[in-house]
């Protein structure tokens, strides 16, 4: 997928630490030996095929007391092709083929997965930010039943995204799209984080999808996040709403509210104010708007979209902790993965929380936002190609 690419290419500060720190790790203890390259099964031959003899046919006796005599069958047509040589004079797919057949074997420098190896990838893995819990057991899987072989950094590669694979396999959900409409989504998350960068590209998304999307620019305190929607707003052909600055931002969701019910839009997407200088302030404006909005449709909001930045690192587990407590968080989207050298947080996340992630963010472009695929981010997180 080309999202896979950019999304390797852009992560290359996390995979290219993480690959340089199992480089150094294995060649810390480690001894070069030869590894040729994976054995295929070779396929059973097949017995050489034989001439069919006729056999002679049974005489019946005569009723004659004299024996007859035996009749001499005559020898087989001989075909003048020549024959195909036999499997023996081809070349020979054992000895021969691992001299000749294949690449020359490789020198790869292989450690012994023992105590001291896993103390040092652990440590890697806790650097990079996927947190002290994830990174025990991440590494005591990697071990499991490979304790005491000798393993090179590929192999180690290949264990380590498998296992973040496992982690983030169970959270990788794309956002759920009701038949209520319209379905109200509200979008929380601290100043700085892309909050509002991300409903105008979900927006334009979902519009190019055929739904009809309304925006409501809820942050009413900061004038540059409201410019910023309406740009994207324009850019994606979805009306913002918005209000004076300072306005209520409750009053502004309940107004957007009633404009999307009478359009028959299918999503309402209302930005909010991300201070955390003040809690009790930030909860009870959340609280009012979810408040206000329920006078319309009790069931709003549909979804609760938590938008992290993932160069904030051990911050992000914080912030959700945060939210968590102040609004009923429903899905996280990550951004800015491409500036940070620390992409593990995202898998801290999902091992200590278990919250649905919906969408990761590598860049500014309208394609650089895209449902979370847990194998191709592993893959891109250490440094390996697409399979």
């Amino acid at each position: 997928m080309a999202f896979f690419s950019k999304l390797k290419d852009k992560l290359f500060k996390s995979s290219s630490r993480l690959e340089q720190g199992l480089e150094a790790i294995v060649e810390d203890g480690g001894e070069e030996t030869t590894a040729p390259d994976p054995i295929i099964p070779e396929p059973e031959p097949q017995p050489e095929p034989v001439p069919e003899v006729p056999q002679p046919v049974p005489e019946v006796p005569e009723p004659a007391p004299a024996p007859q005599p035996v009749e001499v069958p005559e020898p087989a047509p001989v075909d003048p092709t020549p024959a195909p040589p036999p499997p023996e004079a081809a070349p020979s797919k054992g000895v021969l083929g691992r001299l000749f057949g294949r690449s020359e074997a490789k020198i790869a420098v292989r450690r012994t997965l023992d105590d001291d190896m896993l103390e040092q990838l652990e440590e890697l893995l806790i650097a990079s930010d996927m947190g002290v819990d994830t990174a025990l057991r991440v590494t005591a899987n990697m071990a499991e039943g490979r304790f005491g072989r000798k393993l090179s950094t590929q192999e180690i590669k290949q264990l380590l995204a498998q296992e973040v694979a496992r982690v983030m396999e169970p959270v990788a959900k794309p956002l759920p799209i009701y038949p209520k409409r319209p379905q109200v989504v509200l979008v929380v998350g601290v100043n700085g984080s892309g909050k509002t960068t991300t409903i105008g590209k979900l927006a334009s998304q979902f519009k190019s999808a055929g739904k009809k999307v309304v925006i409501a620019a809820g942050d009413t305190f900061r004038a540059a996040a409201v410019e910023q929607l309406q740009v994207w707003g324009e850019r994606a052909g979805v009306p913002v709403l918005t209000a004076p600055e300072g306005s209520d931002p409750a009053s502004l969701a309940f107004d957007a509210l009633t404009k999307a019910q009478e359009d028959g839009a299918d999503l309402l997407m209302i930005d909010t104010a991300g201070r955390l200088q003040n809690r009790a302030d930030l909860m009870e404006e959340l609280a009012k708007i979810v408040r206000v909005i329920r006078k319309k449709d009790e069931t709003a909001p549909h979804n609760t979209l938590l938008v992290l930045d993932a160069t904030t690192g051990q911050n992000a587990l914080s912030q959700v902790e945060t939210f968590r407590n102040l609004a009923d968080v429903s899905g996280l989207v990550m951004t800015k993965l491409d500036g940070t050298a620390k992409g593990g947080v995202l898998v801290a996340l999902a091992d200590k929380f278990g919250l649905p992630i919906h969408a990761i963010g590598v860049g500014e472009q309208i394609d650089d936002l895209a449902p979370f695929d847990p194998e191709e981010f592993a893959a891109a997180l250490t440094g390996l190609g697409q399979s």
